[in-house]
């Protein structure tokens, strides 16, 4: 079972960046694929970047591209989502996410077996 805790968010106004973390424990990080997904008031949960397991391989949803970048740390159980020239639209609460397979990442809910609570990122203009 593998836990996971977002940090890094916040209240930031439109152009800034963020460096949104999430921390695992519970199992060998490195043997698990990680996603990045957002969930707007109202909306359904959106897929933003994947990466696996040992961070060879990335894959972004087309409205993030150029500005989103996600990365992995193993040494220490951490993946990460830069977020650059935020824009009021990216307001949402951020989840990280886990699939048991490090070569499986998907771009769906359904690919992945375990979630963090998520982090709130708000966007003022």
């Amino acid at each position: 079972q593998v836990q996971l805790v977002e940090s890094g968010g916040g209240l930031v106004q439109a152009g800034g960046s963020l460096r949104l973390s999430c921390a695992a424990s519970g199992g060998t990080f490195s043997n698990y694929g990680m996603g990045w997904f957002r969930q707007a008031p109202g909306a359904g949960r959106e897929f933003i970047a994947a990466i696996t397991g040992s961070g060879g391989v990335t894959y972004y949803a087309d409205s993030v591209k150029g500005r989103f970048t996600i990365s992995r740390d193993n040494a220490r159980n951490t993946v990460y989502l830069q977020i650059n020239s935020l824009k009021n639209e990216d307001t949402a609460v951020y989840y990280c996410a886990a699939v048991r397979n490090w070569a499986l990442v998907g771009r769906t809910v359904s690919d992945y077996d375990y979630w963090g609570q998520g982090t709130q990122v708000t966007v003022s203009s």
